[in-house]
């Protein structure tokens, strides 16, 4: 079961959460932008913690921008590098939400459709994902069931037969952040907002 832990550091409140190593866990605050510091863990057990800027005000809300890409309505585009998700609108506008993306080595771009939706995904880590936690010393379950814990959030959106997927999250600090294993995060409110309009087979262009 995970654990949540809160301290402070120079008197600047941060909020402490765990990875899945027992006494392992990130600090979130406004010291910095992925930075390794040590931190407090549970039984005064030193441990590696990384750092995450708070979002600056106004950071994380959904908003219709102007678009000008020659786009279907009901399609999807991804920009890695703004850290931005726009679902493609009429007459030239689209949603625009703030999203995580994958941490560096894991980035990727091409074009595919959605194929499937799911409320409340259940989660199955691929075999080299918990191997490669496991190497770090962080244990992945085989399979987790969805809901609130879930780290696939309210909803996922399937990436054609890829591992990827567009989907909400228990860590909604991480949005703005390269923190991913290459899936698409967003806050959960904004991801049921996108399900609810996304259908199977919109065209999806991550760049």
């Amino acid at each position: 079961m995970l654990k949540s832990f809160t301290c402070a550091v120079l008197a600047c409140t941060l909020l402490v959460l765990p990875v899945r190593a027992e006494g392992s866990f990130q600090i979130i605050g406004g010291m910095g932008d992925g930075s390794t510091v040590e931190g407090w863990g549970s039984g005064s057990q030193v441990v590696s913690a990384t750092i995450f800027a708070a979002p600056a005000a106004g950071q994380l809300e959904k908003k219709i921008v102007a678009f000008d890409r020659n786009m279907e309505p009901g399609s999807i585009l991804v920009r890695t590098g703004e850290r931005k998700l726009y679902y493609v609108l009429p007459d030239g506008k689209a949603l625009m939400y703030p999203i995580g993306v994958g941490r560096e080595g894991y980035t990727w771009n091409g074009a595919n459709t959605i194929t499937r939706k799911a409320e409340w995904p259940g989660w199955t880590p691929p075999p080299n994902m918990i191997r490669r936690e496991a190497e770090r010393g962080h244990f992945i379950p085989a399979h987790m069931p969805g809901g609130p814990q879930n780290p696939l959030g309210a909803r996922a959106l399937y990436i054609g037969s890829t591992e990827f997927r567009i989907h909400g999250t228990t860590q909604p600090w991480s949005i703005g952040h390269a923190v991913s294993s290459g899936c698409i995060r967003m806050l959960n409110a904004h991801v049921i907002d996108l399900y609810d309009q996304v259908q199977v087979g919109a065209r999806v262009v991550v760049e």
